[in-house]
């Protein structure tokens, strides 16, 4: 029988896309052959579903969003994907909306023939149930998640603020206190503006303990430099600040006045997750044993990260945080050992660190910049203090680096001249080795320390980098030396022999590539950008790859990252030592789908960088 030339192109769309590659050949033809096609302009305010009548939509070309009818995003779909199968499946009422992001071109199957094919095939039929499951699940975890990382400081407390004047008594306040049952009071000045603090502490410190008389006005006793945060602020914000500056008592102002206050009382309450918990338990600790102790806890927060459905991008930023706050409280705990710095210093964080994606697996990679005024003298301090803290990391579970990137090397222990020379050394003389370093030291943060110290490398950096053509050509071509493992015909390239055998590394040849096209764009454009999502984000906004590029490396990044996460955190579970190989067929046919469309982005990505960049080498 012949068919036609558009049934024929149909046909051969869908037999690539699960599970209609799961129909028989006659099952397929005959459903090709009632295929219904519409195209549908981007921003067209039209209907795309027909709440009348439901049928599956299967996407060719183009880009669509489904939101819930509360504008929850619910989902992306992408040539390949599909929409409007939950109604079909349950019989209820269309309530979902969708938005075309892209023109695109929509195959459609009506009501009767979806449920022809899933009769006529079990596979079909458990493809679609899955994926309605899989979308109730993330809908459920999208509230969850949401309403956690963006509760406000606004939401926890419920009293009037308790506000006094610096004029008035100690006897006063305690009676105050007593009272209204709080332990601290806001000191206000004649305007209502928040001046002071005063809390139980200060009252058994400053008061009892120096023998003063409860005739003391507060303003001998208040504190004054305080930290605050607005009644908009974040939940999560307002527990790090606490944990940073080591305080119990956060005033919460609105324009200037007292709010209400959040105490570590009411975060605690407020906050069931993990990391919070976590981080304040670090806050607590004296001694590297102590920071050792609590420190075990780590993979048992990647695991419930995982089960809670937290995305890569959150679980990287969560476990780079807890690393940052061990790394500041051994550095308390040293400079309380060592006695105050000689000079101003930051402590600089490199790669996973820098970028804020760290995993189960994370060695060390940081370094020390000083301030240009310091000595020979002067670092033998600061040598005490980078061997405090990276065998504090060490013990902790943070390796120390196979290469030595760490601030007790002396050569990643300068003042800001030696940082600026070595990296212009490596940007306008790119040599291979430097080229090697790109990786490491071009994302770098400032976890502790002089701010605008940082600010002045970072700053010489960015503006020697940017339209540097051969430093970026050079910098392209090693990248591209790293290509995910993909053979011609859509197989994966995996390892042959040895430990790893029939596997690949999901952080060589599929993160890493990612990470380096997101540099590459951020340094030719001078950003300051670290994290490499937010560098594609940017280099969208500055129109130097288009939004649906920067989209496709950024799921890809999400997928890879989550396979990763959820590779180590089974493999923590089952008490081995967690690594980066990933054995395809452990994996359903679908996520091998996925999988290999997630490598066809970053090749395309590669292809597109080769030609934008590495014109500097010609």
């Amino acid at each position: 029988m012949t068919v036609s030339v558009e049934v024929a192109a149909i046909r051969e769309f869908l037999a690539g896309c699960p599970p209609f590659d799961e129909l028989p050949a006659e099952t397929l033809g005959r459903a090709a052959s009632k295929v219904q096609i519409a195209y549908y302009r981007a921003g067209d305010p039209s209907a795309v579903l027909d709440y009348s009548s439901p049928r599956l939509y299967v996407v060719r070309t183009g880009a669509f969003e489904v939101r819930d009818s509360e504008g929850q995003l619910l989902d992306r779909v992408e040539p390949g994907g599909y929409f409007g199968y939950p109604s079909l499946l349950t019989g209820d009422a269309i309530t979902n909306q969708l938005t075309v992001i892209e023109d695109g071109l929509v195959y459609q199957l009506d009501g009767d023939l979806f449920q022809a094919l899933r009769s006529a095939s079990r596979p079909f039929d458990r493809f679609f149930n899955r994926a309605h499951a899989n979308r109730l699940r993330h809908a459920v975890r999208f509230r969850e998640q949401s309403y956690q990382l963006t509760r406000r400081v606004g939401d926890i407390f419920s009293r009037e603020p308790v506000v006094a004047s610096a004029d008035q008594t100690v006897a006063e306040v305690a009676k105050l206190m007593t009272t209204e049952r709080v332990s601290s009071v806001m000191i206000v000045d004649d305007r209502g503006r928040l001046c002071g603090l005063v809390t139980d502490r200060d009252l058994r410190i400053r008061v009892v303990a120096e023998g003063r008389s409860a005739d003391t006005p507060l303003a001998e006793i208040m504190t004054t430099n305080l930290v605050s945060v607005s009644a908009e602020s974040l939940v999560f914000e307002a527990t790090l600040l606490m944990t940073e500056h080591n305080i119990h008592h956060l005033p919460v102002l609105l324009d200037g006045s007292p709010a209400g206050m959040v105490t570590t009382t009411d975060l605690i309450k407020a906050q069931k997750t993990d990391p919070v918990l976590l981080i304040g338990e670090i806050g607590h600790q004296e001694t590297v044993a102590g920071l050792q102790q609590v420190s075990r806890d780590i993979p048992e927060l990647l695991g419930s990260l995982i089960r809670a459905g937290a995305s890569a991008d959150q679980v990287g930023r969560l476990l780079t945080t807890v690393t940052d706050a061990l790394t500041r409280q051994l550095i308390h705990q040293a400079m309380g050992k060592l006695g105050a710095a000689p000079t101003a210093f930051t402590w600089l964080a490199f790669g996973s660190q820098g970028r804020q994606d760290q995993a189960a697996i994370s060695d060390q990679d940081n370094g020390l910049l000083l301030s240009d005024g310091a000595t020979g003298e002067d670092d033998s301090y600061f040598k005490a203090l980078a061997t405090y803290v990276n065998d504090g990391l060490d013990l902790c579970g943070y390796k120390y680096c196979p290469g030595e990137v760490m601030a007790i090397t002396d050569r990643w222990r300068q003042p800001l001249a030696g940082w600026k020379k070595q990296f212009l050394g490596w940007i306008n003389q790119p040599s291979t080795k430097a080229l090697m370093h790109a990786s490491i030291f071009f994302d770098m943060r400032c976890v502790f320390g002089d701010k605008a110290l940082f600010a002045d490398l970072q700053q010489t950096v960015c503006n020697t980098a940017r339209g540097n053509e051969i430093f970026l050509a050079s910098l392209t071509a090693n990248a591209l030396k790293l290509t995910p493992p993909m053979g011609f015909f859509k197989h994966f390239v995996l390892e042959h022999s040895g430990e790893h055998k029939h596997a690949f590394d999901m952080k060589l040849r599929g993160i890493m590539p990612i990470n380096d096209i997101a540099r590459i764009h951020a340094l030719a454009a001078g950003s300051t950008e670290i994290q490499t999502l937010a560098r594609l984000r940017e280099a969208a906004a500055n129109r130097q790859i288009t939004l649906k590029d920067a989209r496709n490396l950024i799921d890809a990044h999400e997928f890879i990252s989550r396979l990763r996460l959820e590779h180590q955190g089974a493999m923590l579970k089952a008490g081995s030592k967690p690594d980066n190989y990933l054995d395809p067929k452990t994996l359903s046919s679908l996520s091998r789908h996925q999988l290999r469309d997630a490598f066809a982005v970053v090749t395309s990505a590669q292809a597109a960088l080769r030609v934008k960049f590495t014109r500097g080498l010609m």
